[in-house]
């Protein structure tokens, strides 16, 4: 990527003063081709019984993410078509703010040297927000991989990268009538169980910027439940600018949305996750973080304050 300065936007400029919003920097690894069944099993990951005990990924590895990173994008664990010179980790720096309608997350990051990978050639680089809250358990364990599964397009069940035959999205695994080590495949649990669980809000959230230097973000969003959704038209907003080498993006969402989306409200824990693309790749060839825990204006009761707390402006 060049130094060449990319102006954004649509819509204007927020009112946010972030020199006033604390920041956290958070470190996006390669994950492979690890899954959510990968992490259920202990021939393939060597923490699983506790994992199963109830030990969230991030309370184990946190602080691990730039080692992992390098291992699995060197094809040494877990990614049989490993990308060569891809880095293993991306950091941000990512900051929360809210006001009377909208919550707005910025992340910045420097654009890693990468070869182009020529998956997407329509975009260089996409960053991607994914958000849930208690009604999704394994989401709130295990952030992105809760929705990751070895029959998701480009996974081991599908073939593996070279074959392209599934188009399988990510989905949630209790939208499934029947479960294995490979996933839930396509036998969905029948419509009216499908309609409880969406409307008890079993879904997540994901928010997609699509980039490239010298144009105007392109944003899309929906949810991940019997597979991912893609809503029409987008209720989140976005602008960024690249300069330096460095992407600055702002994501907005409305506090209040109708469902599936989530209403957002001080009092009540988020798990949010991010992930970028870089150097025209696409589905699993991505980094991604760990859970965090999010909350609006404060900290959450019983665990202390969360990983993000969300500055009112």
């Amino acid at each position: 990527m060049g130094g060449v300065l990319a102006v954004a936007v649509a819509p204007p400029a927020w009112a946010v003063d972030w020199s006033k919003v604390p920041g956290r920097d958070v470190v996006m690894f390669y994950p492979g081709q690890t899954s959510w069944e990968w992490n259920l099993t202990e021939a393939d990951h060597s923490a699983a019984a506790k994992f199963k005990a109830g030990k969230n990924c991030i309370e184990c590895h946190k602080g691990e993410e730039k080692t992992q990173g390098a291992l699995l994008a060197s094809g040494k664990k877990a990614e049989p078509a490993p990308i060569p010179s891809f880095p293993g980790h991306v950091a941000a720096n990512v900051r929360f703010a809210y006001d009377d309608d909208k919550l707005l997350v910025r992340l910045e990051f420097a654009e890693p040297a990468v070869p182009d990978a020529k998956m997407d050639p329509d975009f260089a680089t996409k960053v991607a927000v994914i958000l849930n809250d208690a009604a999704v358990p394994e989401g709130v364990r295990a952030g992105c991989w809760a929705s990751c599964h070895e029959d998701n397009a480009s996974m081991p069940a599908a073939g593996g990268p070279a074959a392209g035959t599934s188009t399988r999205t990510k989905y949630l695994m209790k939208t499934r009538a029947k479960l294995s080590r490979q996933g839930g495949g396509d036998t969905l649990k029948p419509a009216e169980d499908l309609t409880r669980l969406l409307e008890a809000g079993y879904a997540q959230e994901w928010w997609q910027v699509k980039l490239n230097p010298g144009s105007p973000p392109q944003i899309a969003d929906g949810i991940i439940f019997d597979t991912r959704r893609d809503m029409k038209p987008a209720i989140v907003a976005s602008e960024a600018s690249f300069a330096k080498g460095i992407w600055t993006v702002v994501l907005s969402r409305p506090l209040k949305a109708a469902a599936p989306y989530k209403t957002l409200a001080p009092g009540t824990t988020y798990t949010i996750g991010f992930s970028v693309h870089v150097g025209h790749t696409a589905k699993r060839f991505h980094h991604t973080s760990y859970e965090y825990t999010l909350a609006l204006g404060q900290g959450t009761s019983g665990q202390g304050a969360a990983d993000f707390v969300a500055v009112r402006q």
